[in-house]
């Protein structure tokens, strides 16, 4: 069994509302008796995209287990290298493998710089190929980016939402080790079918998403931050969602 954290959303602004609501999600996935084996943070760690706010979330997360990150469409590539990742600021897309208890994760990066909506460039659909083809038979395997595929059914975040899934679903589909796909940006916590697979997409931390039937301000402020567990087990998946106190 591998059990997986999710935060996400962040939006780490300089300002000491988003930066206690993170603190807080951290502070409960720290005090917790049993830990996860990693966390995935699955995007818009930052507000604006500026060196500070990726090294405050670098302390954040500074965790005493895997700490696995994507970007979203708030986020710059090349700060977001420098200040969290602690590598040369670069522009090119940030893909990364992780092996965590025999399971692949996938940390994609399906963003497009100064555009709210994701795309599955060439070079990460090559990068996700080359990599689920190049595993261990029988080796389960997860997706995470920031953009759901799939409608939301509220017009923030399908506004934003990832372009041409079919390209998306044409490659898990080819890959039958695929358990599941994550992702987050719609601040809301939901689960839809993705290609034959679970597709969970994670609350987020700074707000939440209040849905057309709820009310008219989509922007809740008032709900506390929110989280996800994910447990894969003999290659299925199974997830629980915290409100935190």
């Amino acid at each position: 069994m591998v059990l997986l954290a999710q935060l996400s959303d962040l939006h780490l602004d300089g300002t000491a509302r988003t930066a206690t609501r993170a603190a807080r999600a951290v502070e409960h996935l720290r005090a917790l008796p049993t830990p996860p084996d990693a966390l995935l943070v699955t995007g818009d760690i930052a507000d604006h995209g500026a060196l500070a706010e990726y090294e405050l979330a670098a302390r954040l997360l500074d965790l005493p287990f895997p700490v696995l990150t994507c970007p979203g469409n708030h986020d710059v590539r090349a700060a977001f290298r420098e200040g969290l990742l602690g590598e040369a600021p670069s522009d090119r897309p940030i893909n990364r493998l992780h092996l965590v208890g025999g399971l692949a994760v996938l940390m994609c990066d399906v963003t497009v710089p100064g555009r709210d909506e994701g795309v599955l460039s060439e070079e990460t659909r090559e990068w996700i190929d080359e990599v689920l083809g190049g595993l261990a038979p029988g080796t389960p395997s997860v997706l995470a980016f920031h953009q759901p595929p799939v409608p939301m059914h509220h017009p923030l975040p399908d506004e934003g939402r990832l372009r041409e899934p079919e390209r998306l679903a044409a490659l898990v589909e080819r890959h039958p080790g695929v358990v599941a796909v994550i992702t987050g940006h719609a601040h809301t916590a939901a689960a839809a079918r993705f290609a034959g697979r679970p597709l969970v997409v994670g609350p987020a931390t700074t707000w939440t998403l209040r849905l057309p039937w709820e009310g008219p301000d989509a922007a809740d402020r008032d709900q506390p931050p929110a989280l996800a567990y994910h447990v894969v087990k003999g290659g299925e998946l199974t997830t629980h969602f915290r409100v935190l106190p």
